[in-house]
């Protein structure tokens, strides 16, 4: 089976912005099928559907609701999201919606996830939004996330970010809560998220660097 990568979190945490870079970063480093299935049936205005042209210039199959991009407001997963753990050709990145609300569209394929160790659920943390400021408040979201995917995460994404105010200053001054959190849940650092243009050096314990870019979207965001 192909490896999937599922990114998760609280709302406004990164996730499809850590989704989309992350699969493009991975078209570089693999030859294989890839694809990017859109999973996020909470917020309709943020989605990878909205990164649809860059994507397929990328070799990257984007798999999403047939609704997505229209006015349908309505938790409706794409129907070709079961190749996504039946395909064993596929490589595949998810973009889960936020909170524990959306990790129950992952829920629904919890037959299909059992007993495999290629799948890797990833905490997508911002210490600058509210409700994940604290390791209290981020040991709550890691709970009701796992219990809505049926599926406990393996380790944790570093998306410490102010949107374009975001300095190599701020990222490094919230490493010790992003320490303090992995140490806690026993959850490795996989990944710091960093703008691309920012020459910071990630601590070894602070997982690899994912290069962000923020490639506008159909709201310019």
């Amino acid at each position: 089976m192909g490896a999937i990568t599922i990114f998760a979190g609280h709302y406004g945490s990164g996730k499809t912005t850590a989704a989309v870079n992350y699969a493009l970063q991975l078209r570089g480093q693999i030859s294989g099928p890839l694809a990017l299935c859109d999973m996020d049936i909470v917020n309709p205005y943020f989605r990878t559907a909205d990164y649809a042209a860059l994507l397929a210039a990328n070799g990257i199959e984007l798999i999403s609701s047939s609704f997505a991009n229209t006015n349908v407001e309505m938790p409706w997963l794409p129907t070709q999201a079961v190749r996504v753990f039946d395909d064993p050709a596929l490589t595949s990145i998810i973009d889960l919606g936020g909170g524990d609300c959306g990790a129950l569209a992952l829920g629904r394929y919890a037959q299909q996830m059992q007993g495999r160790e290629d799948i890797q659920l990833l905490l997508v943390v911002n210490p600058c939004r509210p409700m994940t400021r604290d390791i209290a408040g981020l040991r709550q979201v890691r709970q009701e996330i796992e219990a809505a995917a049926g599926l406990g995460f393996s380790g944790i994404v570093n998306s410490t970010n102010l949107g374009e105010d975001t300095t190599a200053e701020l990222i490094t001054a919230h490493m010790p809560l992003l320490r303090a959190l992995s140490q806690t849940l026993k959850l490795p650092i996989v990944f710091t998220a960093v703008p691309l243009e920012l020459p910071l050096e990630v601590p070894n314990d602070m997982g690899e660097r994912l290069d962000i870019v923020r490639y506008p979207n159909r709201f310019g965001a």
